[in-house]
């Protein structure tokens, strides 16, 4: 996407990663991916629609049991947030991984319609071949794309599910449980050691979000914390939104 690029060195400086790495962790998830039809699938799903995307933040445990009144509302989400939607009965329609969330759930919803982003980077190489046992997977790259790997812009497992809505078309873009606060979620599973880290990248992914809200041409929305660019509302409105 346009102006992309920049983004992507401004994140390789801040947090001192390898782009020689991340491309070769795409090199490796592509020869692991078959050719599919998923993109159509995707499309079929989300384009023209009002797409909910979902993270792991403070306020999810809120949002689980008003999620669950909309049952049929197309829900992308990233994959710390899995376990607890899960637990509740709240199967997403397209799961953004970069294979760091629960195994056991992971494992769990591998074979059902739901569709796999999973996404390549230089930290992940390890885990890429469980990508083999999803029915629908795509591969992600923050580099250059190429063949089966894409790149539709973001940066956290949370804010990359927004891009992809955005790529797709998504008309209507309602944010739950992503807060980009100085709280992590307990859903989020992040070690004492890795908190300065994370925070780090929470607000990357946020300050991602309000640079996408400048060239977007969906409508977006936050049930969670202000997000300049995002209109806040509450869960009531969500009902009027959606119709």
């Amino acid at each position: 996407m346009s102006g992309w690029k920049k983004k992507y060195s401004d994140i390789l400086k801040e947090f001192k990663y390898s782009e020689k790495k991340d491309q070769e962790s795409a090199i490796l998830l592509n020869s692991i991916l078959k050719k599919s039809d998923v993109n159509k699938k995707i499309i079929n799903l989300v384009k023209g629609k009002t797409v909910f995307v979902i993270g792991s933040g403070p306020s999810l445990s809120i949002a689980i049991p008003k999620l669950k009144n909309f049952k049929k509302s197309i829900k992308i989400a990233a994959d710390s947030s899995l376990k607890p939607l899960v637990e509740n009965g709240i199967i997403p329609d397209i799961v953004v991984t970069d294979l760091d969330g629960d195994k056991n759930t992971l494992k769990k919803i591998a074979k059902t319609k739901s569709i796999f982003i999973v996404h390549a980077h230089g930290d992940n190489i390890e885990k890429l071949e469980s990508a083999k046992k999803f029915k629908n997977c795509i591969g992600t790259t923050q580099s250059k794309p190429f063949s089966k790997i894409q790149n539709f812009g973001g940066f956290t497992d949370g804010d990359r599910g927004v891009f992809l809505a955005n790529h797709y078309g998504a008309k209507k873009i309602i944010l739950f449980g992503m807060d980009f606060g100085n709280r992590i979620g307990k859903f989020s599973n992040t070690k004492k050691s890795e908190r300065k880290t994370k925070l780090m990248k929470l607000k990357r992914g946020k300050s991602l979000l309000e640079w996408l809200s400048t060239i977007t041409k969906s409508e977006l929305f936050t049930t969670s914390k202000p997000i300049r660019g995002f209109k806040k509302i509450s869960y009531k409105d969500v009902d009027i939104i959606i119709t």
